[in-house]
């Protein structure tokens, strides 16, 4: 059975220019979708949390630029949803980040934005590329997707709460108050 694709995009970018922190995630799931805010469900709960905000800095678009790799829901696969689809971030991705020229601090939430902003210097594996948070200097965080369906991976790499979740919310902070 295919999946079912979108033919219009639901989940808005919301971005300011002044906005300094760029949120760059996956695409929407099927509740964003339906409902057209972005992070609107269980993984936007736990980003918040990990980045220490609250719901009203979250969405201030002058605060955080969140832009998606793909507007639309890419439908459902064997384990979970399907990847963006690449003719989205190819679109609209370059268009949309040259209006952003305040942006200090890119949070990559999920393998398909690390592909798209790191490129070669990405690792092999996601759980390597977010272990090598420091690598990509002060102004690039690595994240792993903040899904529930992710709770293996949260109890088996430990060092992600311990070393990395203060760091980030330092930065978030940092450039809040700037």
């Amino acid at each position: 059975m295919r999946s079912r694709i979108a033919t219009r995009p639901a989940a808005r970018a919301a971005a300011h220019r002044d906005a300094r922190i760029l949120i760059v995630g996956q695409a929407p799931g099927a509740r964003v979708h339906a409902s057209g805010i972005p992070w609107n469900d269980a993984s936007g709960k736990r980003l918040r949390e990990w980045l220490d905000v609250d719901t009203d800095i979250f969405y201030d678009a002058s605060r955080f630029a969140i832009v998606p790799m793909a507007f639309c829901y890419p439908g459902r696969g064997a384990s979970g949803d399907t990847a963006p689809r690449p003719e989205c971030a190819e679109l609209w991705l370059d268009r949309l980040l040259a209006e952003l020229p305040a942006i200090r601090l890119t949070l990559l939430v999920g393998q398909y934005a690390q592909r798209q902003f790191l490129g070669g210097a990405r690792k092999a594996t996601l759980t390597d590329t977010v272990q090598a948070w420091r690598e990509f200097g002060p102004d690039v965080v690595p994240l792993p997707h903040p899904s529930p369906r992710n709770q293996g991976w949260f109890k088996h790499h430990p060092w992600f709460e311990t070393d990395v979740l203060p760091e980030l919310r330092r930065r978030v902070s940092r450039q809040l108050a700037a």
